[in-house]
């Protein structure tokens, strides 16, 4: 991502609540452009429900021209009617991306709240003060609209080929030498 502006939408499907997240990185510097969430009228039947996920995913793209799309994957569930409910929104805004020719990218829950917290069993609580941290956020409008910053910067993370830590073939960079250096700091 040397040089150029990127764009990622993410979204944490839902068919009630969809939330959605949106930023902007340039090089390694990256910022939120829009965190919120689309309510769903509970009343509506399941295929108005769709319809209308599918307008407001369209809607984003046109508004936001994101580079890429991505989306929190399925995750096994006991009640399989709301499993194939959450499927079909998922696949209704892949599907509207992909009608823009948007690339879509897909992240277990698990690789998401690990890429943002470096723990793969972190609260949602943990993932937003993470996020609050990171995008220097006052307030988290809900943790919908958060699992789905999470699942942008997720991904600009996977991508972004950021150097963590530079590796230099020395005897310097060694355990050896970090104990040694670091001998208050271990814990027998």
């Amino acid at each position: 991502m040397q040089n150029q502006q990127q764009t990622i939408l993410g979204i944490d499907p839902g068919t009630n609540i969809m939330g959605y997240g949106i930023i902007c990185a340039k090089d390694t510097t990256i910022s939120l452009v829009k965190m919120d969430i689309l309510k769903i009228n509970a009343k509506k039947n399941q295929l108005e429900k769709l319809i209308e996920t599918f307008d407001f995913v369209s809607h984003l793209i046109a508004t936001y021209q994101p580079d890429s799309m991505a989306i929190e994957t399925q995750f096994l569930g006991k009640n399989i009617q709301s499993m194939l409910k959450l499927g079909r929104a998922q696949g209704v805004a892949i599907a509207a991306a992909l009608h823009k020719n948007i690339p879509v990218f897909e992240y277990a829950p698990t690789k998401i709240k690990a890429a943002v917290t470096g723990r793969n069993n972190s609260t949602k609580e943990q993932v937003a003060a993470m996020l609050q941290y990171v995008f220097q956020i006052e307030s988290i409008p809900t943790f919908d609209a958060t699992d789905a910053l999470a699942i942008a910067y997720c991904h600009y993370l996977q991508n972004a080929n950021i150097p963590i830590v530079q590796k230099h073939k020395t005897k310097k960079n060694s355990w050896k030498h970090f104990v040694e250096e670091n001998k208050n700091r271990i814990i027998k």
